[in-house]
């Protein structure tokens, strides 16, 4: 499994044709406690850079971008019911959303976790 990291903070983690979207730790951090999170529906078609969830803490609401085109396969429902998992595993179980990798050569346009973490130091 490969991941990679997009400027909005998203994460994408690649495996075969099928990838998994959360936000990264410095977008949970610059959210605080998460209190809602509204996902995409499975079969939701996205574009590269379309609104696919939103997720709202105590201090704001904050647009979760799709890294890549693909379809919606599986939402994570838990989240619903508990978002401040999100706060507490943002880049593992609070994963926000599955989908299929729709155009592979849009990965070449992310990060991986050296060049986020420079990124993200350098903000």
């Amino acid at each position: 499994m490969t991941t990679y990291f997009s400027k909005d903070h998203e994460w994408i983690a690649v495996e075969g044709g099928t990838a998994t979207v959360g936000i990264t730790q410095y977008a949970q951090e610059q959210l605080g406690d998460v209190v809602y999170v509204e996902l995409p529906e499975g079969g939701k078609a996205l574009s590269q850079g379309d609104e696919a969830a939103v997720v709202e803490s105590v201090k704001a609401a904050s647009e979760v971008y799709a890294p890549i085109d693909g379809e919606v396969v599986e939402a994570n429902d838990a989240l619903a019911d508990e978002p401040a998992k999100v706060n507490e595993d943002p880049e593992g179980a609070a994963w926000f959303w599955k989908m299929t990798v729709g155009n592979a050569d849009q990965l070449s346009e992310l990060m991986d976790a050296a060049a986020y973490k420079s990124y993200v130091d350098g903000l």
